[in-house]
């Protein structure tokens, strides 16, 4: 692969957070990933963009203990996001955020005074104010139950890849995506074997924090451009108001990726690159 980042951790103060770093000369880039992905599948649109930009791509999963029961606060989340960043002196950085990551920024944006010179939401968890107000079980919440019980072990790439063909979320993905969530998305076993690197656990512990933080109140207090993206053909249209989001929202924009569901850079990531480079360039 071109431009290869660094594998580096940085002290958060009560906690070590890993991430991908690209090297660059302009101005201070951050990629967060969706919920149970990794750092690594902003890979082919990090390294087209990597030399204008000092580009971080940090991963969180399991860099802090979780219960899936109990979940783990996007609030906590977006709190060592704005650590990190202020421990790696990203002043006004630029942040680019899919699913997980998009509230996350949002609310570190938002709450932890990031200073954000703009942002980029593609697909971003925003769920009905209502939903906020709930008290779930693991097994009542419609992805922690699923990721609960996800699939964690496979005989080898080959094996894995073949399944992952045959599930509908994985079904449109570009081929350097799917060959790099297997490649560092999955981890041998001394005994033989794959499992994956964040456990259907800790993915679990992910989606249940979603439910401990309503960012829809925050969303007045966003002042930067941002370009919320939505996928034409997302399973979360019917859920989640995107268009009333980025309306909320002083420099909010919205716009709909054609042909595209929730996973956006994993189905279109020329689209993508190109979005970026855009909008980035404009501010």
């Amino acid at each position: 692969m071109n431009n290869a980042p660094q594998t580096l951790t940085i002290d958060i103060g009560d906690a070590e957070l890993p991430y991908l770093y690209y090297h660059g000369h302009g101005r201070a880039l951050v990629m967060l990933h969706a919920t149970g992905f990794l750092p690594w599948l902003w890979h082919p649109i990090a390294s087209a963009l990597a030399g204008d930009y000092r580009l971080i791509a940090p991963y969180f999963c399991d860099y802090r203990e979780s219960d899936p029961a109990s979940g783990l606060s996007w609030m906590k989340l977006a709190a060592d996001l704005s650590r990190m960043c202020e421990r790696l002196n990203m002043a006004s950085p630029l942040l680019v955020g899919h699913s997980m990551g998009a509230a996350v920024m949002t609310i570190a944006e938002a709450a932890h005074g990031l200073g954000a010179a703009g942002m980029i939401l593609i697909e971003p968890i925003f769920l009905p104010q209502e939903h906020y107000q709930r008290q779930v079980r693991v097994e009542e919440h419609p992805m922690a139950s699923r990721s609960i019980r996800r699939r964690n072990f496979w005989q080898d790439s080959s094996a894995a890849k073949a399944y992952l063909r045959t599930k509908e979320m994985f079904k449109d993905w570009d081929e350097e995506f799917l060959d790099l969530y297997i490649q560092h998305g999955m981890v041998e076993q001394s005994t033989g074997g794959l499992k994956l690197t964040c456990s259907p656990q800790r993915e679990t512990a992910l989606f249940m924090g979603e439910m401990k933080y309503n960012p829809w109140p925050l969303l007045p207090k966003i002042s930067c451009p941002t370009l919320v993206l939505e996928g034409a053909k997302s399973v979360n249209r019917h859920l989640i108001d995107l268009k009333a989001a980025a309306a909320k929202m002083p420099h909010g924009k919205h716009r709909l990726v054609a042909d595209a569901g929730h996973l956006i850079p994993m189905e279109k990531p020329k689209e993508i690159i190109q979005i970026i480079a855009d909008f980035l360039h404009s501010l």
